[in-house]
């Protein structure tokens, strides 16, 4: 039976390991990769670390199946002056690929949008690359609503 949680030092390394697999093989993500400035492991590293170190400012969720991650999404925290409260900024949705189309991916947003309750979160914004309309039809179905905005990135020099 699968459990969900925040990422732990415990599973921090299952955590590390599907982002990893997120980042070097999701195509829709690969497609924009350079614009986002991908730093590589390195950076995916220094995230996880920033992650469980600075709770307040967001956190990974997690599926477990056991020890073995089965599951992960990012989760940063802002304020929204429309809403007045803290929002969550939704990243790097993940299923395992054996995991996938069986509720794992339900679950796992179930699950978070019980957490984000916990935590007086009013609402989650996320994005869907243009050429993934199944990821699209997976949101709607939770209830997300789209925009009509573009989302956009500035790299800022370092």
């Amino acid at each position: 039976m699968a459990t969900f949680s925040k990422m732990t030092v415990e599973n921090g390394p299952e955590a590390t390991r599907l982002l990893r697999m997120f980042l070097q093989m999701d195509m829709h993500y690969l497609d924009s990769s350079a614009q986002y400035g991908d730093g590589g492991d390195d950076a995916l590293d220094r995230a996880i670390a920033l992650f469980l170190s600075t709770e307040h400012l967001g956190f990974i969720w997690m599926g477990m199946e056991g020890f073995e991650g089965i599951g992960v999404c990012v989760v940063s925290l802002a304020i929204s002056t429309s809403a007045g409260s803290l929002v969550a900024k939704l990243d790097d949705v993940y299923v395992v690929p054996q995991w996938q189309g069986k509720g794992m991916g339900t679950a796992l947003m179930t699950s978070l949008v019980d957490e984000l309750k916990r935590l007086h979160v009013a609402r989650i914004d996320t994005s869907v690359h243009h050429d993934n309309p199944g990821a699209e039809r997976f949101y709607r179905r939770l209830g997300f609503q789209p925009l009509r905005e573009e989302r956009l990135s500035f790299l800022i020099p370092q």
